[in-house]
């Protein structure tokens, strides 16, 4: 029984290991010269190859894998013989060409948005935007370089003077002891600033929304 079960078993590799042979050599056997009737045509951008040619009816999975492994070597062929390539520190490269073929969006094309306020404002009145140029400016006093806004700023420039001028229009109105007196004035109108356009852009915001909701 013992020797019975082993012949049986060493049949059964002798088949597997013939079948993997022979697939191995159908694969190693298979051309990179792809012929079709109908020629392929490529959208290298997209690494897209057309297949125009009939499948046969009911086509079994040999037959769609032989097709699609004719595609994916034409394809290849395609590339290595109409791209550039080139070699760099980072590897071989190769350049595709631009996209022929249109793909659909995933999403919508967004809406235009609404100008603000200011923006129309800015058309309206032909201001156009003040080029940045930087966030350092030069003090002339210092002889240095300092940032125009936040620590150390030049928009802080006399914060930090040991003697202060002092508005009487100001000290009169407020009193002497007006929320840490007149050396924190400039960081008061900051402050104000800040809220101020704080509160504009809340109010824009509103408007939009407003705006919005009506059209919807």
């Amino acid at each position: 029984m013992a020797q019975a079960l082993d012949a049986l078993e060493g049949s059964l590799s002798d088949n597997t290991a013939q079948k993997i042979g022979d697939s191995n050599s159908a694969s190693s056997s298979a051309s990179v010269t792809v012929t079709k009737p109908i020629p392929y045509t490529f959208d290298l951008g997209n690494l897209l190859v057309n297949d125009a040619n009939p499948l046969p009816p009911n086509p079994s999975q040999a037959q769609l894998q032989a097709t699609a492994r004719d595609c994916a070597q034409a394809l290849i062929n395609q590339l290595l013989t109409t791209c550039p390539i080139t070699s760099s520190s980072d590897g071989v490269l190769m350049t595709l060409p631009p996209p022929t073929t249109p793909l659909p969006r995933e999403k919508p094309v967004p809406a235009e948005k609404e100008p603000t306020k200011w923006e129309r404002f800015a058309a309206k009145k032909g201001i156009k935007d003040k080029k940045k140029d930087g966030i350092m400016v030069f003090d002339e006093e210092k002889q240095e370089w300092v940032p125009k806004w936040g620590y150390k700023g030049k928009n802080k420039e006399g914060e930090q003077d040991w003697i202060v001028e002092v508005d009487e229009k100001e000290e009169r109105k407020h009193g002497k002891q007006h929320e840490g007196g007149v050396r924190n004035e400039g960081r008061r109108e900051r402050n104000e600033k800040v809220r101020r356009n704080q509160r504009r852009q809340r109010a824009n915001e509103r408007k939009e929304r407003k705006k919005g909701d009506g059209g919807g």
